[in-house]
């Protein structure tokens, strides 16, 4: 169909005596067009039908899946076509969401700064709803870490903000990048920064300590200057817009699993628009520096007091530990996927962590101690303090109240061969009574008796309250003193 423009052209070449032959050539057209709009000038011609897209098949599943998340981007659901059949480009999937969606908001002007390769990477935190494991809802955040001038972009998922979790996150994003980059760009995050004024800026003592080691220089950028970390603020929005949209994760390992896996598989392979290059390829131009051998693991560690239900309380939920640990002080450590326990720096179990709250995580070895002692005797000084010497004077202990007795008289025997002859002398014994199913102090003194010498030791003072003298003390152990001056070091 031609213009207004052309039909009166057509007339008026008409009226100067040009041939329809000659004001098809002279317009471009075709004689037989000339023809019609000379016999009809007013003639509408039908509008051609709209040729069918390979889209029109999915045009319903889009539908769908934008009901779900109106701001799903187009490379999610052309992957997600594409596993259904569709053959088109990506091309008429982006011009079918601008129809539906109207036009896109004008963006705004930004000053784009590159690095040097290994000179920076940017990092930080995404808050993207939350995980709900059963009656419990735990929040659910995001960091980023991206590589400055690569775009290799690493991402790790926790329920927490916390100083501890920063730390491993980070420690995890040099793993993946493979070393250690020269600075690292951070906002204002409590767990970074502690104050500014203007220029200058104080860092947070935890976050420095953890960046010596590495040799790293932080940097922070301006209030309100987001493009100053505009390539980490870009992948949020694509890790939001490309990762998040229209998946289903059932926990916190889950959703790690499968972020992960659309790192390896799309976000690091892509060709960026910035670069043209797929990150995972730019990365190899880069010469990082290496991750420091024996680095300790950043974990979150907390001291805490055994209750009577031989558990302590942690992250609102109960963890068992030993039996013999009541009333005692712990060191408790978590990770991401796992808690840990720890007396006098010798691990004495662990858990998976729970991510729901007020439930209790037991030991099924921990249950069947107190089954097999009562519970009350695990709260005596002196069976809690035999148990706490090692693993074989524990064992031994669960065969004692078979052995006939009363079993307080045999464990105030062995901790009297204890001060005769020592712990190492006791502990050979007890583990060559094991060995032979000789159960009972009276095995215990016999052997030593027979194959070790008493240490010469002065006799302790004698008191005349009775009931001081029967008093059984924990061997002192120096940490406890190094926690004391590291406590007074924190206030000064």
């Amino acid at each position: 169909m031609i213009s207004k423009e052309q039909v009166f052209e057509i007339h008026r070449l008409k009226n100067e005596g040009y041939s329809q032959r000659k004001i098809a050539k002279r317009l471009g057209i075709g004689r037989k067009t000339v023809r019609d709009y000379l016999n009809k000038p007013e003639k509408a011609y039908a509008k051609r039908k709209k040729r069918a897209s390979k889209l029109d098949a999915y045009k319903p599943l889009v539908s769908e899946w934008l009901k779900e998340d109106p701001n799903v981007g187009a490379p999610v659901i052309y992957e997600k076509i594409k596993y259904q059949g569709y053959s088109g480009e990506m091309t008429i999937l982006r011009q079918h969401l601008r129809e539906v969606r109207g036009q896109t908001k004008t963006r705004q002007a930004f000053v784009r700064i590159e690095s040097q390769p290994g000179e920076e990477i940017q990092i930080d935190w995404g808050h993207f709803d939350a995980i709900h494991y059963g009656g419990t809802s735990r929040k659910l955040y995001a960091l980023a870490a991206v590589e400055s001038y690569s775009r290799m972009l690493y991402v790790e998922f926790t329920h927490s903000q916390k100083q501890e979790v920063l730390h491993r996150c980070l420690l995890n994003a040099f793993r993946a990048f493979g070393g250690t980059p020269k600075h690292i760009l951070v906002d204002n995050m409590v767990t970074a920064v502690i104050d500014r004024q203007g220029r200058l800026i104080r860092f947070n003592d935890a976050f420095l300590n953890f960046l010596r080691p590495l040799h790293i220089v932080p940097k922070a950028c301006n209030i309100r200057s987001p493009n100053e970390k505009g390539k980490v603020e870009n992948s949020i929005k694509y890790l939001r817009g490309n990762f998040m949209p229209l998946r289903k994760f059932k926990n916190l390992k889950d959703i790690q699993s499968q972020v992960l896996g659309w790192l390896d598989q799309i976000a690091n392979v892509r060709i960026h628009q910035t670069t043209g290059s797929a990150p995972k390829e730019r990365l190899k131009e880069l010469k990082l520096r290496p991750i420091p051998a024996l680095l300790s693991e950043p974990v979150e560690t907390e001291q805490l007091l055994v209750h009577k239900d031989f558990a302590v309380r942690f992250d609102g939920n109960s963890y068992t530990t030993p039996p013999w640990t009541v009333g005692k002080k712990i060191i408790l450590k978590a990770g991401q996927y796992t808690v840990w326990m720890f007396h006098k720096e010798k691990q004495i179990c662990a858990h998976s962590r729970c991510w729901e709250k007020k439930q209790r995580i037991e030991n099924p070895t921990h249950v069947q101690q107190v089954k097999k002692l009562k519970r009350r005797q695990w709260e005596t000084k002196e069976i809690a303090l035999f148990a706490s010497f090692g693993e074989e004077f524990r064992g031994y202990l669960e065969h004692l109240p078979n052995s006939g007795g009363s079993l307080k008289k045999q464990i105030l025997t062995l901790l009297s061969l204890k001060d005769q002859y020592g712990l190492k002398s006791l502990s050979w014994a007890i583990l060559k009574a094991l060995n032979h199913k000789a159960y009972g102090a009276d095995y215990i003194e016999n052997i030593l008796n027979q194959e070790m010498i008493p240490e010469t030791k002065h006799p302790p003072v004698v008191l005349k309250n009775q009931a001081l003298n029967r008093l059984r003390l924990n061997e002192p152990t120096l940490n406890d003193y190094d926690a004391l001056v590291l406590k007074r070091r924190k206030r000064t």
